[in-house]
């Protein structure tokens, strides 16, 4: 009975969006955690970058879990956000020349939140690429404190110095920030976490933190790009 009423939920729309902010809240806490640890290439330790990616790597079954974790959260996310805009389709008959929000500010209605489908979609994309060439790219290996470990700060640096990857990785983070733009503000209004008088501020908040994040990923590809990086 409990588990019949927990589809009933997820399948309705309430329970969608909730759903799609609880998955989505999830992957952004990620990415905070992904960024500091990209952070570490500028550490004064030289080693700190490939000793991070060392120790994450020997974690071994809790790290399979974790990854486990984040993919059926990534595949419920976009599943559910494909959804939702779909039901919103089928519900126009026609497109609308101009937006109007029926909600007021309230509904927050913007270029971010109208295009949340294909920046999701685009990111979904550069995931694969990423994965491809950096978790899955060249294994390069190196000796650290007698401890031999993949040297991934050389696989970065070598993948950076391209116009390719350091400008498109720099561009969809931007569009990350985007996407969080109106994410976060969704993921606490679909929780039920805000009021008229908070609005303002979540919605901002959001957009602060997509910008900081976006900042913390892209200044690694373009660091490198134009000084060749670090040895």
């Amino acid at each position: 009975m409990a588990q019949s009423k927990l589809i009933a939920y997820y399948s309705s729309p309430v329970g969608k969006k909730v759903f799609t902010g609880v998955t989505g809240l999830g992957w952004f806490l990620f990415t905070i955690v992904h960024m500091t640890g990209n952070l570490s290439y500028f550490a004064s330790d030289a080693n700190a970058y490939n000793e991070y990616a060392h120790f994450l790597m020997s974690l071994g079954p809790l790290l399979w879990a974790l990854e486990i974790g984040l993919l059926v959260l990534l595949v419920m996310h976009a599943f559910l956000g494909v959804g939702i805009y779909l039901n919103k389709r089928k519900a126009r008959k026609s497109a609308y020349a101009k937006y109007a929000s029926k909600g007021g500010a309230q509904t927050k209605q913007s270029l971010s939140s109208r295009t949340m489908i294909w920046t999701g979609l685009i990111l979904l994309v550069f995931l694969v690429v990423h994965l491809a060439s950096f978790k899955y790219g060249t294994y390069y290996e190196v000796m650290v404190n007698g401890e031999p470990m993949r040297d991934l700060k050389r696989l970065v640096t070598e993948k950076f110095q391209s116009p390719f990857y350091a400008f498109g990785y720099t561009a969809v983070v931007l569009l990350l920030a985007f996407h969080l733009r109106h994410g976060i503000w969704s993921a606490f209004q679909s929780l039920s976490l805000t009021n008229p008088r908070l609005t303002p501020v979540i919605y901002t908040a959001g957009t602060i933190l997509g910008l900081l994040l976006a900042t913390g990923f892209f200044v690694l590809p373009l660091y490198i790009y134009f000084t060749g990086g670090l040895p």
